[in-house]
């Protein structure tokens, strides 16, 4: 029950972020950075959809663009993810490329950005209180959109399997 409440409030979210009217921003760019902040929703590393009871998982990350292509910007991103609950928590941090695809969809919305790539993430699992920690190298994927509510202010949504299957937040572009 309570993961279909997170399904319904993700749905009402992205259709509120492509309902508002149109902003002039720019699209994702070379040379922009881009800071972003979210929420998950469902820990990639517990068993079941919602994370097994780990919480609820938060993270960071900064893009830049690299390179245009002529129906496109290629990305590069640094991200860090945190999830934790009593005696144990996860972190997650990693490197990813994006290729950033809204002008090949010649979408008409220059404040909407299109997105997915591949990433290479380092998990860390740690119990508190003990020697015992593990962790280990993950290969990860990603698609999703920002939707620019100014030309430097937006918010997000993403899934994948980076520091949570489901990510919702803001962001930031600094150029």
């Amino acid at each position: 029950m309570l993961h279909q409440n997170f399904i319904r409030i993700a749905f009402v979210f992205i259709l509120f972020i492509f309902s508002l009217p149109y902003v002039h921003g720019q699209a994702f760019q070379e040379k922009d950075l881009v800071l972003n902040a979210g929420l998950g929703l469902g820990s990639t590393y517990a068993a079941g959809l919602w994370g097994g009871g780990f919480g609820l998982p938060i993270g960071v990350g900064a893009e830049y663009g690299v390179a245009s292509l002529e129906k496109g910007v290629i990305g590069v991103a640094g991200e860090f993810g945190y999830v934790g609950y009593n005696f144990y928590s996860l972190t997650t941090f990693g490197v990813r490329g994006s290729f950033h695809f809204a002008e090949l969809l010649e979408l008409e919305k220059d404040n909407l950005d299109l997105y997915g790539g591949l990433g290479l993430y380092y998990r860390n699992f740690n119990f508190e209180g003990t020697a015992f920690a593990t962790g280990g190298a993950f290969l990860s994927f990603h698609a999703g959109a920002r939707y620019y509510l100014s030309e430097k202010f937006g918010v997000y949504g993403e899934i994948g399997n980076t520091w949570a299957w489901l990510n919702l937040g803001v962001v930031l572009k600094i150029n």
